[in-house]
């Protein structure tokens, strides 16, 4: 008899165990459904962007870690620096490229001591200070290649990244004067105005500025180099 009591409140303890336990899920269940959700990942990278626009400077603000919100709007920069537009005049050797497919310049010409040319084949033989209409000649300001320093054809992201940064490798400019350059150089403005049909770079050179500004903000860093 005491035997059977036992058994019998035994079953008791069970059943009121596995019904807090049903209760307790229950209410989890419904916490996860309505009540406070967990925090989700801080890393949310910005919507792709199309092939002649760049995002705007509130698309990153989802990125909530300093270090690699820089990055990510670097990787926004380079798509500037890595157009055709922008890379052309920066050649790893002596010769200027052109056009989309990024082909040596023709008719054929050198780089020169001062970077514009050398004496009767120098840049602004046929370069002026604008787009010649007729002629399909691009122009601007002071057309000139960039040193050979700054070379970046052939170059990884993270490596024009870090050259940039470098006064030895960029023409001595502080970041304050990178953002400058440019905002407001206008043979850097001509990626965006290229003439006659050329593509221009992405975007808008403001654009362009702000990012770069905002890179610099965030502590200029670099992305990692990929293996």
């Amino acid at each position: 008899m005491y035997l059977r009591r036992f058994d019998h409140a035994s079953r008791w303890r069970v059943r009121d165990t596995v019904r807090a336990m049903r209760t307790l899920a229950l209410v989890a269940a419904v916490a996860g459904c309505g009540g406070k959700q967990a925090p989700a990942s801080e890393r949310v990278d910005p919507r792709r962007a199309g092939t002649n626009e760049l995002r705007a400077l509130s698309e990153f603000d989802a990125i909530h870690d300093r270090g690699d919100r820089s990055r990510a709007l670097f990787g926004e920069v380079a798509r500037v620096l890595g157009h055709p537009r922008c890379i052309n005049c920066h050649p790893s050797g002596d010769t200027p490229h052109q056009r989309m497919a990024m082909e040596l310049h023709d008719p054929p010409v050198v780089r020169g001591p001062a970077d514009n040319g050398v004496a009767g084949m120098e840049c602004t033989t046929c370069h002026q200070d604008r787009n010649q209409r007729l002629t399909r000649v691009p122009g601007a300001p002071n057309w000139h290649l960039a040193p050979i320093a700054m070379a970046w054809v052939g170059k990884s992201v993270s490596s024009i990244c870090n050259q940039i940064k470098d006064p030895a490798r960029n023409g001595g400019k502080t970041l304050a004067q990178i953002i400058e350059h440019v905002g407001h150089d206008e043979l850097v403005g001509w990626a965006w105005a290229p003439g006659a049909d050329r593509e221009p770079a992405p975007g808008t050179q403001a654009q362009f500025s702000a990012l770069t500004a905002a890179w610099v903000e965030t502590g200029a860093e670099c992305p990692e180099e990929k293996r």
